[in-house]
């Protein structure tokens, strides 16, 4: 790898010292707010709680209250905070997301699973649901292959956003509002509330969580006579309801609602903070129209020595948006050809997972269970083509498309001695898709079986060692206009790690080795077909990537506590194995950084007497991302890169009673750079212009 010395000096460093902080989610929050360090931290990663430092992978955690104090609020806020984590963003609430170097933005399901809880929130590839960070207990980042447990769509990994459940003895919640205002762009404001109410005590308890927000936009399309027009006016509600119906039998219910519409729905944007508009820069897109309904209902039956839950989840989502792009000079096209789309996606995905999972504090601990899933979507575009000189308007283009799948998965380990475990998982998946698009219907199967093999050592009562070799797959899919599909993925990872606290309790630290196999990746290639530029997927070759990840947590005394996170990569295509690829061996994987990291501090103190105190530093640093397409680029123009990130947040608050008050900085140098490489394209969104804001919480 090619990395500047005094990031590798940086980096070397913080390997040698604490992964982020991660909190108890039983802690009080307002000792939380104050830094307050937490006794344990319980994950479910391995769906089964278990202690963080025990579970044998790489994870990151994040409490509710570090989540709002690191101000994120979207899947692209916490790839800042998690060195390693990339996304696309193709306007608010559209994400692809990347791990660890597995990053390919072509494909048929998702390389990173999202998960509210126990409900899966990936509908395919380029389409997750867009989720607010309200009233959560955590957010858990598993990283690696999660094939066994957590199947298809989770082969570099998965976030699982953990929601607070409905307190059954205790009326409770809090209201709150948020001021903020965008530099060269709009005031913005955000407006939050979360009531719980026990319906029957210890019995029957409804929470609800919802966030009110009118973004402050900054994005100008001059021509058009728009201003500020990426602003999006969001509605997220959600509604849990949790039955105690017995000693052994939970039953909870949760609805959540989302509504958010943006007149600049793509995001994109050019160093001027305008966006440029294919084919005619002065016409009005159709704005973005993000619907969707989730419902997920989970039930738990407690027997002796074993739990049993069954969750059941609905998906209604639809999703109107733009589709701009222009190849720039550097493109092949060098200007000749533009484009824009009007896109209409509907969906709907039903799942249901069934499994036993061990309970109780003995040497043999195990999950097995049956995961079925049911997914189907329309999508219906118009669109016109200016191809050098020559214009095609009012085209149209429609698909369909159904997936059935099931699966069933196991995995257990055994404490052979008081320090030594030894652990083992297999899943078996099977699916079923079938495509239909003006030229005709296809429909094929795909099977795979990901097994998993872990082992761990309690070196010291405090430190743990581990190794594991944990696969995963992503099933293959369609081309339009009757060409021929493509066939499946694989990873297989090997992985070595500690995790564990020193220096009688002051510092936490995590670091892990991974060496990872990726074949058959599948990539795009552009052809002509009726005047008008479509994808043709296939699978290209093999990747081969290395990496190493370092964490640690110092509380340097009791009120002043430093974190930091590390990620090294190096992910190089190694194989070619079609005559018509974009890639040639020795190409990076796109959307890669080879070294990221971020770094925190937080420092509590007293106003007074009786009003506790606190200000944090957040810096973030993301190398230069690159993407490689020979279809699109001559040689001498690639790769692609983005720019380099460094992000700097600022936070102080005050507690007053029961009223939270904080002030912020976000983006405090006020850095205007390219997030993505497609600039050529212009189709990079950049960082959020510098934010000041100020944000009052009643808590009661």
């Amino acid at each position: 790898m090619k990395l500047k010395f005094d990031h590798i000096f940086t980096g070397a460093l913080l390997a040698l010292v604490p992964m982020a902080p991660s909190f108890a989610q039983d802690a009080d929050i307002a000792a939380e707010r104050r830094n307050e360090p937490a006794d344990v931290i319980v994950v479910t990663a391995q769906k089964r709680e278990s202690l963080l430092s025990e579970v044998p992978m790489a994870i990151e955690a994040f409490s509710g209250v570090e989540l709002e104090q690191r101000a994120i609020e979207t899947v692209q806020d916490l790839a800042f905070s998690v060195p390693g984590m990339t996304t696309r963003e193709d306007g608010p609430g559209s994400y692809m997301i990347f791990l660890r170097g597995l990053t390919n933005m072509f494909g048929n399901g998702a390389l990173v699973g999202l998960y509210l809880d126990e409900a899966p929130l990936s509908l395919n590839a380029v389409n997750q649901l867009d989720l607010r960070p309200i009233d959560l207990e955590r957010v858990e980042v598993l990283k690696g292959p999660q094939g066994t447990l957590y199947g298809e769509g989770s082969v570099a990994g998965a976030v699982r956003y953990i929601t607070h459940a409905p307190v059954l003895n205790e009326f409770e919640g809090n209201v709150g509002v948020d001021l903020f205002s965008v530099a060269d762009g709009d005031m913005g404001q955000t407006y939050t509330g979360v009531m719980n109410v026990p319906l029957v005590e210890d019995r029957l308890a409804l929470r609800v969580a919802t966030q009110i927000e009118q973004d402050g936009g900054w994005i100008d399309q001059p021509e058009a006579g728009i201003e500020d027009g990426n602003g999006s006016d969001l509605y997220h509600t959600r509604v849990s309801l949790l039955w105690n119906a017995s000693d052994r039998l939970q039953v909870e219910a949760m609805g959540v609602f989302h509504r958010a519409e943006t007149q600049l729905g793509l995001g994109y944007e050019e160093p001027d903070r305008t966006v440029d508009v294919a084919v005619d820069r002065s016409r009005v897109l159709i704005p973005k129209d993000l619907r969707y309904n989730l419902y997920n209902l989970e039930i738990a039956y407690d027997f002796d020595g074993a739990e049993l839950i069954a969750a059941t989840s609905y998906i209604d989502y639809d999703h109107d948006y733009p589709f701009s792009y222009i190849g720039g000079p550097e493109t092949l096209y060098q200007g000749g050809l533009e484009g824009t789309d009007a896109r209409y996606l509907n969906g709907e995905q039903l799942t249901q997972e069934v499994r036993l999972t061990s309970s109780g504090d003995g040497p043999f601990q195990w999950t097995f269970g049956g995961f079925y899933r049911d997914y189907e979507a329309d999508l219906v575009a118009y669109y016109d083509t200016l191809y050098f000189g020559s214009y095609f308007p009012d085209l149209f283009f429609e698909e369909s498309g159904s997936s059935e799948s099931y699966a069933v998965f196991a995995d257990a380990s055994y404490d052979l001695t008081a320090r030594f475990t030894l652990g083992a998982g297999v899943r078996y998946f099977e699916e079923d898709q079938t495509y239909f698009d003006g030229a005709g219907t296809d429909s094929q199967s795909f099977d795979s079986v990901d097994p998993r093999v872990y082992v761990s050592y309690a070196a010291t009562d405090t430190i743990n060692l581990y190794a594991n070799v944990s696969s995963g797959s992503r099933s293959g899919g369609f081309n339009a206009h009757g060409e021929p599909g493509y066939d499946p993925e694989s990873v297989m990872n090997y992985e070595v790690g500690a995790k564990g606290t020193v220096a009688g309790g002051a510092l936490d630290f995590e670091v892990a080795a991974f060496y990872t196999e990726y074949d058959d990746m599948v990539r795009r290639g552009l052809v002509l077909v009726d005047s008008t530029l479509q994808q043709l997927s296939s699978n290209i070759g093999a990747v081969e990537i290395q990496g190493l990840e370092a964490g640690a947590t110092w509380r340097a005394t009791d009120a002043l506590t430093f974190s930091g996170t590390l990620s090294l990569l190096d992910s190089e295509i190694t194989e070619i194995r079609a005559t018509d690829s974009v890639n040639i061996p020795g190409d990076p994987t796109d959307y890669t950084p080879e070294i990221s990291y971020s770094l925190s501090g937080h420092y509590a103190f007293d106003w007074s007497e009786t009003v506790p105190g606190y200000v944090r530093v957040d810096y973030s640093y993301r190398d230069a991302v690159p993407y490689v397409d020979r279809s699109s680029f001559p040689d001498e123009n690639l790769p692609q890169y983005s720019d380099e990130l460094s992000l700097v947040n600022l936070r102080v608050g005050a507690e007053v009673g029961d009223f939270d008050l904080e002030a912020y900085v976000l983006n405090a140098t006020d850095e205007n750079k390219a997030i993505d490489p497609y600039t050529a394209w212009s189709n990079a969104n950049r960082t959020r212009p510098r934010t000041i804001g100020v944000s009052l919480r009643y808590t009661y």
